[in-house]
Order: C-alpha cells, then sequence, then structure tokens
C-alpha cells in the first residue's frame, strides 16, 4: 500500500486507530526516558488539571506517524517537518484516530498533510500540518 508522488492528489486521505494502553504509555515512558509523572504516577497525576495519568502528546503525534509511512505517503515517505498543537488530553483507554489528508504539493516532490487525531468522541487532541516526501515512482 501507499502512493508514489505521481499518484498523489489534494485530498487524499488516510486513518489509523488504536486504543491507548497502559502499556503503551509504559513502553513509550522507557524508550524516550519521559518519566514524567503525568503519565506514570497516578497520586501525582490526580493533582493536575486532568485528575487522571495522561498520554504523552508524543505517542499522539506517532499514530500520525504511523499513517505517513505505511499509507499516505506510505513506505518509503521521508517525514520532514509537523506543525502540531494539543488540544485536548489523551487517557489510558482512549480510542485515538489519526487522519492525514494532502491538502499542498510542491513542485511535485513535497507534500503537505493536515495531520488530525480525534478521541473516540470526536474531540480533537491534535491538530497540525507535516510536511514529507513522497518516495518516487
Amino acid at each position: 500500500m501507499g502512493k508514489t508522488i505521481s499518484q498523489i492528489k489534494i485530498g487524499d486521505k488516510g486513518q489509523f486507530a488504536k486504543t491507548i494502553s497502559e502499556s503503551d504509555v509504559y513502553l513509550y515512558a522507557g524508550i524516550t526516558g519521559d518519566l514524567n509523572p503525568a503519565h506514570i504516577n497516578q497520586i501525582s497525576a490526580e493533582k493536575t488539571p486532568f485528575k487522571s495519568r495522561i498520554a504523552h502528546g508524543m505517542l499522539t503525534v506517532g499514530l500520525v506517524s504511523a499513517v505517513i509511512g505505511t499509507q499516505l505517503p506510505g513506505p518509503g515517505t521521508i517525514y520532514m517537518a509537523q506543525e502540531m498543537k494539543f488540544t485536548a488530553p489523551v487517557y489510558f483507554g482512549d480510542t485515538i484516530t489519526a487522519t492525514c489528508e494532502v491538502i499542498e504539493i510542491i513542485k511535485e516532490k513535497i507534500v503537505k498533510l493536515q495531520t488530525t487525531c480525534t478521541n473516540q468522541k470526536g474531540e480533537v487532541v491534535l491538530d497540525g500540518v507535516a510536511t514529507v516526501m513522497p518516495p518516487r515512482e
């Protein structure tokens, strides 16, 4: 699956959904070294505005990366940049859907994608724009 630069059109979309588990958050914390108590310590997290542990924002961005690397554009794509805003927390047990939509093609070699992640309630938790270099023919 995936598309080369000549196959990509404005409006093309790809999606990936995943339920975020406690294990996902702990594995991410271990891999990255980000042991922020907001993610791994329930007692500390209860004192935050979120009142419970939340997933790392960058874990959510990883779901966008999954779409880019496997679907749109797909294997061989080079992820060049990501502008993003985290708009709501992701809690353990939330099902997050990452959606990427082609919004611009620059000189037939660079693609800009609207990147959005929503939870199971339809709330946007991440919004941004990715710049990628799709594979050639």
